[in-house]
């Protein structure tokens, strides 16, 4: 589904959204801070997620300790160019997978 730049930005913005409210509602040793278009996530171990808005593209971007990863909206959900994963469930394993922390987008 090709997205225009109002869409794009709607679909976006409440992804950011809802991976905030989620990490705040958790008990969790995870901050956050948000600046534009670029939501930084700290883990227990001090590395860092970063997720931000790639307008051009269209895309989310994540950037983990292990790789950098482009989600494209298909089909209702944003999924990994490459492998297909849908991004809630990649940033939860990636969350585990840096910090130890378990959370549930």
């Amino acid at each position: 589904m090709a997205l225009d730049h109002s869409q794009y930005h709607q679909l976006a913005d409440a992804v950011l959204d809802h991976i905030t409210a989620t990490i705040d509602d958790a008990d969790l040793d995870l901050d956050y801070e948000q600046a534009g278009n670029v939501l930084e996530l700290e883990c227990a171990d001090d590395s860092q997620i970063i997720i931000n808005k790639q307008e051009a593209m269209n895309q989310i971007w994540v950037a983990t300790k292990f790789g950098g990863f482009h989600f494209s909206y298909e089909e209702g959900e944003w999924k990994d160019d490459r492998s297909g994963v849908e991004l809630y469930g990649f940033l939860a394993e990636a969350i585990t997978k840096q910090g130890g922390e378990v959370i549930r987008f």
